[in-house]
């Protein structure tokens, strides 16, 4: 402690042109070392003839590394005329300052003895080794050796991690290929060996140059589409803005070795998916399920990916491990690709052309995961993990992994016992749920690193709140989506889970994704791709949307927000029968239709049609005990807001009512104190509670989640048996509500209820009808 304080403590004494001087040259200027009385002996020493020619070249190479054309671009962003001039001033009258109090020094010395003077010299070693080493000092060992350093998840602003050690170890820029795989031409081998192969897609993607036609055209012309049936997918749509291409089609066989895997990835995958594969699987295709195969043939592609049919009972896991896989694969890919070309560089001629080398970004995250919760995250790493261990006994080096198994880890105990939930539900909030997240990557082949900073980070897992935390609005001072300039594949797994946290935040992400960046980041701009310069990043990002259900939000972003000069690949297949045949009770449903011009007069309308033609048929006091749907946070507010104006005899539970609260509505509802009971889709999508005393349902609008639909209309049977005959159902749709109206009673009733304007009666058996 003694020597880090001492460093501080000098640091505090230099003056503005000392520190400048330290910062430049790890050393203190020489005017300013002390000098004692003694005289020095000159000694004479015979130079050589070719001294002068060696001094001449050294003198020329140093000129070249002083005067280099990144320092130069990075000049004209960083400095200003105005403030070059004001440095000067301050350096002047640092300079002044300094030459007297070295004069007062060196009087001061003189008077002194000789004994002082042998003090100062042996002082004068430790100082300047706390000057050079204070910089490092003040980065890494107020981390505590930088490794475990714990945050506060619940602040506003994570502090970003910092670890000088692994800094330098994961650079890119300081990295050779020979260091990673040992073997410094393995790109160039690839690519010799592979010749009867078809081209990396990888390459293929990120090597073709746009022209500004191209780009004219993909911003002003709509998108030609076309569709094709997969035997696993179903009902595939492929759309494109650029020339008409081929109906895109799914290989249905294909070898690991054609699919341009990383090295590692050859071995590891199929040891990592065995969990996935059953025996009667065949042969040729054994380290990729069906689904596996045919999302990976549309993700290896590099084409935008909407698949809304993702279950996290069925297929979630074998979802994740695909993306993952491919992720995985374009980092390491795009990390080679930058180790081989440093080696490259560093083995040039001078005065070759060094414009074959521009291989990265204008900043190093290459890859954008969007998870709801700390589990997901938590699996991530895993596979990511997994797929870089080719075997047991060689394990890769993972950093801060005791840190990340604390924060993003759960403890079996905490979760209460005796709660009696549905499959599905168990399976979305399994492990830490917490959704305010977001953590570093950085991958080498053989190393990874947790808690890296977003700029020295190939994969950046976050949640939408999390990111949105640090990207910020506009006025904030601490704000910054720099880092989310050259993303070059986004991953949003589980988006309809959005909708029940807040999906603004999704739309504040895709708003500043791809924009160039504000600041430089130390970036050399002679490996920057032009398409990164010409700021088309977003024309070759790669999306991949993960869903449970098709919903116009989730339509809208990859509709709205996603450029892809590739194309889109969606699934779009109907039900053919709905939710409503889970339901087991005998009950008749009633579907009331209302009128509306557009889509946002729907919200008024609903309103006006549930006031002036529903509501009145259960102000009776007959028809108590009813319990009214309302997915809209907002609709619920309005609704709250008009009961409490009429007076009506009413309880309300939402995700936001305390538990005391929640009990109390619960058992005024079950006794019949109050008649009405206003019940969210959001708690009931959190908690899953039994409401008992149900006798009539209104479905304020059809819900989210199709089988919420069956759920909720099943809670009749928890209420007391002989009043079976005053059951009733009532839901109200539009014609805007095709795809939940399709999801609960299937695509050939929605059909005819769309085309008919009168009200229609189901009677719901319990069997599928």
């Amino acid at each position: 402690m003694g020597k880090r304080r001492g460093g501080r403590e000098l640091l505090r004494s230099l003056s503005k042109k000392q520190k400048k001087h330290l910062r430049e040259f790890g050393e203190e200027h020489p005017f300013y070392d002390k000098v004692s009385g003694r005289p020095e002996e000159t000694q004479i020493c015979e130079l050589s003839d070719d001294s002068d020619k060696s001094s001449q070249e050294s003198d020329s190479e140093t000129e070249v590394e002083q005067v280099s054309g990144y320092h130069k671009l990075l000049a004209t962003l960083k400095t200003s005329p105005e403030s070059e001039s004001e440095e000067e001033e301050d350096e002047s009258e640092s300079e002044e300052a300094g030459e007297s109090e070295a004069e007062m020094g060196s009087e001061g010395s003189q008077e002194t003895g000789e004994a002082e003077e042998g003090k100062e010299e042996t002082n004068d070693v430790p100082e300047e080794e706390e000057a050079t080493d204070t910089a490092e000092q003040m980065l890494s060992q107020e981390q505590a050796d930088g490794t475990d350093t714990p945050c506060d998840p619940h602040h506003g602003v994570i502090e970003e991690f910092t670890d000088v050690k692994h800094e330098s170890e994961f650079s890119l820029e300081t990295n050779f290929m020979e260091e990673e795989s040992g073997d410094c031409n393995a790109d160039r081998k690839d690519s010799s060996s592979s010749q009867a192969l078809p081209e990396d897609p990888f390459k293929q993607h990120m090597d073709k140059e746009l022209e500004e036609k191209e780009i004219e055209k993909m911003s002003t012309l709509p998108k030609t589409s076309s569709q094709s049936q997969w035997p696993r997918l179903g009902q595939v749509v492929f759309s494109s803005t650029l020339e008409k291409q081929k109906t895109f089609k799914a290989d249905k066989e294909f070898d690991v070795k054609q699919l341009h895997l990383h090295k590692p990835l050859e071995s590891t995958w199929p040891k990592v998916n065995k969990q996935f594969l059953s025996t009667a699987d065949k042969p040729t295709d054994s380290s990729f399920t069906p689904l596996q195969r045919e999302l990976f043939c549309v993700m290896n592609s590099y084409r935008d990916l909407f698949y809304p049919e993702r279950n996290a009972l069925t297929n979630g896991e074998e979802i994740r491990h695909a993306y993952c896989l491919h992720a995985l694969n374009h980092v390491l890919k795009a990390n080679a690709q930058v180790l081989s070309n440093n080696a490259r560089r560093r083995d040039r001629k001078p005065g070759t052309d060094t414009d074959a080398h521009r291989d990265q970004g204008l900043t190093r995250p290459k890859v954008l995961m969007i998870v709801p919760f700390r589990e997901c995250a938590l699996r991530i790493v895993h596979i990511l993990i997994s797929l870089l261990e080719v075997n047991d006994k060689k394990k890769i080096d993972v950093s801060n992994k005791k840190r990340f198994k604390g924060e993003y880890g759960s403890d079996p105990e905490e979760k209460p016992p005796n709660l009696k939930r549905p499959e599905d539900y168990e399976a979305v909030f399994a492990g830490n749920i917490d959704d305010h997240f977001r953590i570093g990557v950085a991958i080498l082949q053989k190393s990874m690193r947790l808690y890296a900073p977003f700029y020295s980070s190939d994969i950046i897992i976050a949640s939408p709140l999390g990111i949105r935390t640090v990207i910020g609005a506009e006025g904030e001072k601490k704000r910054d989506f720099d880092f989310l300039s050259s993303i070059e594949i986004l991953i949003i797994d589980q988006a309809d889970i959005y909708l029940m946290q807040n999906w603004e935040h999704v739309l504040h992400l895709m708003k500043h994704i791809n924009l160039l960046p504000l600041d430089s980041h130390g970036v050399d701009f002679s490996r920057v791709r032009m398409l990164n310069l010409n700021n088309w990043a977003k024309y070759y990002r790669q999306t991949l949307l993960f869903s449970a259900l098709q919903e116009p939000q989730i339509n809208s972003v990859f509709n709205k927000h996603c450029f892809n000069y590739m194309g889109q690949v969606a699934i779009r297949n109907v039900p053919l029968t709905g939710s409503i045949s889970h339901v087991v009770v005998q009950l008749p449903h009633v579907f009331r239709r209302l009128e509306a011009d557009s889509v946002t007069s729907v919200i008024d309308g609903r309103f006006q049609f549930f006031i002036d033609k529903v509501l009145p048929e259960y102000r009776d006091a007959i028809m108590s005990h009813t319990l009214i749907y309302v997915p809209s946070y907002f609709d619920y507010v309005r609704l709250r807001n008009y009961f409490k104006k009429e007076d009506l005899n009413f309880t309300h539970i939402c995700e936001y009512t305390k538990k005391a609260a929640v009990c109390r509505a619960r058992r005024f509802f079950l006794k019949g104190e109050k008649q009405f009971l206003l019940f969210t889709e959001r708690f009931h999508f959190y908690k899953r509670y039994t409401i008992k005393g149900i006798r009539n349902l209104i479905f304020y609008e059809l819900p989210t989640y199709s089988h919420f639909y069956s759920e909720i209309c099943n809670m009749l049977k928890a209420t007391d048996s002989g009043v079976d005959a005053t059951w009733t159902c009532t839901v109200l749709y539009s014609k805007y509500d095709a795809q939940k109206l399709a999801a609960v009673v299937g695509i050939d009733r929605t059909a005819q209820m769309l085309q008919s304007k009168k009200n229609v009666h189901l009677f719901v058996t319990g069997e599928n009808d």
